[in-house]
């Protein structure tokens, strides 16, 4: 593989959803998490990091090293015992062959071969007490969250086409059903890249990370779904510093993307171009610069 990022990056990543649940809380009959007490969307970044994942899965699909560890219908367990073969031991004889040779062969087998581990890392529980068994990974998010409250609505669905046989007698049956959307919403996530665990850990490299913003800038394009509505990623900014430990606390350089309002009607928000997005370039730290895509 490459050779490992050198520079420490954090980012800013707007999206908005125009009709649609953007990421469904299955402990609330699927309802658009919201904040409780500020009424505010939330996303989790396990969402957020699917869509990457699906991404670089659909678009590196056959490609030597971009392969998915966390992947619908691949069992984990198969994937671990590949790890092992390929340093020629069976998984079953991992603690009485334990040695930290093996186990860094291991590791580096499974950076090499699943794209997912190098950004985001894994738990690999499987691995019977290996330290391969827990990576972590170079790329974190946060949850997203609406820049301002969201109105989670209740829509109700009739469905004309019947079941069965006996609902066509009875033509006044009709499958009743409901959908949670929210009408529009921004949302915001940051995100982190760190070189050093890069450097250490996963191997991380800048054709990965080339791909990284490649795929949040198109993590919505190949996923469109009714329930979903129109999701789009409007904005992506990085701030890239000149170093591998970072010239600049990360929350610092969050707080000069600045989200607002064009007008004070008070009437919620429907449309991107509601809101005006300004990044304070004049008070940059020394040795960070900033990149907006999109």
């Amino acid at each position: 593989m490459s050779e490992a990022i050198k520079n420490r990056y954090d980012f800013v990543i707007l999206f908005d959803v125009e009709n649609g649940n953007p990421n469904g809380d299955p402990d609330a009959d699927n309802m658009p998490r919201i904040d409780p007490l500020t009424q505010r969307g939330l996303i989790t970044d396990v969402c957020l990091k699917r869509k990457i994942r699906d991404y670089v899965d659909t678009v590196k699909e056959g490609e030597e090293g971009y392969r998915i560890y966390i992947k619908k219908f691949i069992s984990l367990n198969k994937n671990d015992e590949e790890g092992c073969e390929s340093v020629g031991i069976l998984k079953k004889d991992l603690k009485k062959l334990k040695s930290a040779e093996k186990d860094k062969a291991i590791l580096n087998y499974m950076c090499n071969t699943f794209y997912d581990i190098r950004a985001f890392g894994a738990v690999m529980t499987t691995f019977a007490g290996m330290n391969s068994g827990q990576v972590r990974g170079p790329v974190q998010l946060t949850f997203a969250q609406s820049v301002e409250p969201v109105t989670a609505m209740d829509v109700g669905l009739t469905r004309v086409a019947q079941a069965t046989e006996s609902d066509l007698e009875n033509k006044g049956t009709m499958t009743m059903g409901r959908k949670y959307i929210v009408p529009y919403g921004l949302y915001r996530c940051e995100g982190f890249v760190s070189a050093n665990l890069a450097r250490k850990t996963t191997g991380f490299s800048e054709e990965d990370l080339s791909l990284l913003w490649q795929a949040i800038i198109n993590m919505f394009e190949l996923d469109h779904s009714a329930a979903r509505g129109k999701m789009a990623v409007r904005e992506l900014i990085v701030f890239k510093h000149d170093s591998e430990f970072g010239n600049a606390p990360a929350h610092k350089l969050f707080d000069l993307v600045k989200v607002t309002r064009k007008d004070d009607s008070g009437l919620p928000a429907r449309a991107y171009t509601d809101y005006e997005v300004s990044v304070n370039e004049t008070a940059l730290p020394v040795g960070v610069t900033c990149t907006r895509m999109i």
